[in-house]
């Protein structure tokens, strides 16, 4: 067979681009070895429709064993009682909980979008605003921090099926047992979307969304350091939102309908290479080394917020307590759009996101605001004592964006920073 070089010399390329290049978008990492290889089976070719057990198509022994293996690490992980490891995506992970527990146009409540939400979580660009009704709880002004008395009040007067709680772009810890008080106080079912900060919280850095909150969603990716792909999980108590007054009568009840909902209700087949290659994510996330990775993630963010701070940014909440930071551009830089800062930076070999920030000026094209995250760079091996020289180098390109020789020399300076260091270090 001829070998497709169309494709893999683009491979080759995009190998390169994440070896010489600083990688700062929050919700990217990099795998280890192992995790690659099991992503690149065979397991591939199985078709698998169901559960295990309980499928379809004849020949599953085998990957009925790694999934069950995937399932028991991701409960162990996050001391739920049980989990699907099926979906593709976070996004399809938190449609199947919609698609389980809400009926099109029901009410049911997120974070605003444009205060650091989630498209799935309501945007009418998105299958959640347009099957469903969203109403919004937001940010404070003055502290950048959830607004958890505009979230009860919304709550009271709109009594949505459904509350979720969980973002894009958001550096503070939730109060789950508040919004878990709030939930009860309305009988709607709590719904966390952890996809960004699972990996702290799987290692007890943030406080656990599977002990107050019905069901959970997160991605595998991001600072699990996974595959690409969702998972969905429950702890021991689903009793209120629907009045049953046994919790493990409910939890089994609930996690039927969870699972028809994934199979068959929003997605066919499962990606059991995809599956295997949580399982070896999920074992690695396990090990006191990925703990040490964890804390490391959580030690450059304070260092890199704390930098660009110093320099005169204005870091949404005035700070992190996870992996990422949110950053107002306008109070240094008037003028300075997301859009350009992104572009700007990704030819100096840094790559970062625009985004919106809470009560934002500018549409989501164009953006005041920058995201930043660690899980990349700290997978890579850098600590703290990198974060001030990545900070000044981004802050000296944005102070003269139009500097094309500035660039070149900075690109120069990230091509040497990086050459030497593995994508995964750990």
């Amino acid at each position: 067979m001829t070998r497709d070089t169309q494709i893999f010399d683009l491979i080759n390329q995009e190998r390169a681009r994440q070896t010489k290049g600083i990688e700062l978008i929050a919700s990217e990492n990099f795998v280890s070895d192992q995790v690659m290889e099991a992503m690149g089976s065979v397991m591939t070719n199985k078709y698998a429709e169901g559960y295990p057990g309980k499928r379809y198509y004849g020949g599953c022994q085998i990957v009925d064993q790694s999934e069950t293996i995937a399932i028991e690490r991701a409960k162990q992980l996050f001391g739920a009682c049980w989990a699907n490891v099926q979906p593709h995506s976070g996004a399809q992970a938190n449609l199947s909980v919609f698609f389980a527990c809400l009926k099109p146009g029901d009410t049911f409540m997120g974070l605003d979008l444009n205060h650091g939400g989630h498209l799935s979580h309501g945007s009418p660009v998105n299958i959640s605003g347009t099957y469903f009704r969203q109403v919004s709880y937001g940010v404070k002004e003055e502290t950048g921090t959830v607004d958890y008395d505009m979230m009860e009040e919304v709550a009271m007067r709109e009594k949505p099926r459904l509350i979720v709680g969980g973002a894009s772009a958001y550096s503070r810890e939730w109060d789950w047992a508040r919004m878990r008080k709030i939930a009860d106080e309305i009988g709607a079912i709590l719904m966390a979307d952890i996809a960004h900060p699972a990996g702290l919280i799987a290692t007890g850095e943030l406080a656990n969304a599977v002990k107050f909150c019905h069901i959970v969603t997160t991605t595998t990716h991001k600072t699990l350091r996974g595959p690409r792909g969702g998972m969905i999980m429950m702890g021991e108590d689903f009793e209120n939102p629907f009045g049953i007054k046994t919790p493990k009568g409910a939890t089994k009840m609930m996690s039927a309908v969870l699972d028809s909902a994934v199979f068959p209700g929003i997605q066919g087949g499962p990606l059991e290479h995809v599956i295997a290659a949580k399982a070896v994510a999920f074992g690695e996330a396990l090990t006191p080394a990925y703990h040490e990775y964890i804390k490391q993630v959580r030690k450059n963010a304070a260092t890199m917020a704390q930098e660009f701070m110093n320099r005169g940014y204005k870091v949404i909440s005035g700070g992190t307590d996870n992996h990422l930071m949110l950053i107002d551009l306008r109070p240094k830089f008037p003028e300075l759009t997301g859009k350009v800062a992104e572009n700007t930076l990704v030819r100096a070999d840094i790559t970062i996101n625009k985004n919106m920030v809470p009560f934002d000026s500018r549409s989501a094209f164009q953006t005041s605001g920058v995201r930043i995250g660690t899980p990349a760079i700290t997978t890579r091996g850098l600590k703290e004592d990198a974060m001030p020289e990545i900070v000044g180098m981004i802050d000296a390109i944005l102070c003269d964006v139009e500097n094309e020789s500035l660039i070149e020399s900075t690109r120069k300076k990230v091509n040497d920073m990086m050459q030497d260091r593995p994508l995964f270090a750990w």
